[in-house]
Parts: C-alpha cells; sequence; structure tokens
C-alpha cells in the first residue's frame, strides 16, 4: 500500500524528461510500478519504445484532471491535508466508483475478496 500521494506535474516531468536523456522508466519508479520502470530502463538503450511511451504517458499524466490521477495512481493514499468536514463532491466521486466496483464484482470481473479490499479503500478516503 502507498504511503505517500503521488503528484501528476512530477510524474509528467519525469516522464518528459525520458522523452531526452538516453534512459526512460523513472516516472514508473515514482509511481510505484517498479517492474514496468525496469523494463522501460533495459529496453532504452536498444530501442526507442520507451521514449514514445514516456512522451504520451507524459502528456496523459498532464491532461488528466486531479481525480483522474489519484484514481489510476493514489488509491488508498491518505491526502495530504485533512479536512475538518466532509467534502459532498468527494463522497460522491467515491459513491460512483464504488457503484462502478460493485458493477465489475457482479459481472465476475473481480472476485468477493477484490471488492471487498477495493471498497474498504474507497470508504477509508470518506473518514
Amino acid at each position: 500500500m502507498l504511503t505517500k500521494a503521488k503528484n501528476r506535474k512530477v510524474a509528467a516531468i519525469l516522464a518528459l524528461v525520458g522523452t531526452v536523456i538516453p534512459v526512460a522508466g523513472f516516472h514508473k519508479f515514482y509511481l510505484g510500478q517498479p517492474l514496468w520502470g525496469l523494463a522501460y530502463l533495459l529496453l532504452s538503450w536498444g530501442t526507442p519504445i520507451p521514449r514514445i511511451a514516456s512522451a504520451i504517458e507524459g502528456f496523459w499524466y498532464l491532461v488528466q484532471d486531479g481525480d483522474e490521477f489519484d484514481r489510476n495512481f493514489n488509491l488508498g493514499v491518505e491526502p495530504a491535508v485533512s479536512s475538518v468536514g466532509v467534502d459532498p463532491d468527494r463522497v460522491g466521486a467515491i459513491a460512483d466508483a464504488l457503484r462502478q466496483l460493485d458493477s465489475l464484482r457482479e459481472e465476475g470481473l473481480i472476485s468477493e475478496y477484490e471488492f471487498e479490499q477495493k471498497r474498504r479503500q474507497w470508504l477509508d478516503r470518506i473518514a
């Protein structure tokens, strides 16, 4: 489980830096995806594919809004600043995410165990 929230702009900068230096993949390590980071590093010496992928991902991180980035890379991370009250928009977004998660469970795309784990992570974000 991640302990510190990842910053969208830092991830984008690391990805875009990977397009101009001889090696790519540092953004993957930053985002907690070390196997992908290693693959990018190893492929950097023989092919331009990691540099192209880094450029695409860097642009993708920049055009995402913060909530989408958090859903992709900061699930289960406590926010840096805790608020006194509960934000209704945030609760609504989490409720929508839980509905989607329940749909995946009902369709058999995730197990009951996976559903419960993700459900707890989402509910912990409200408290």
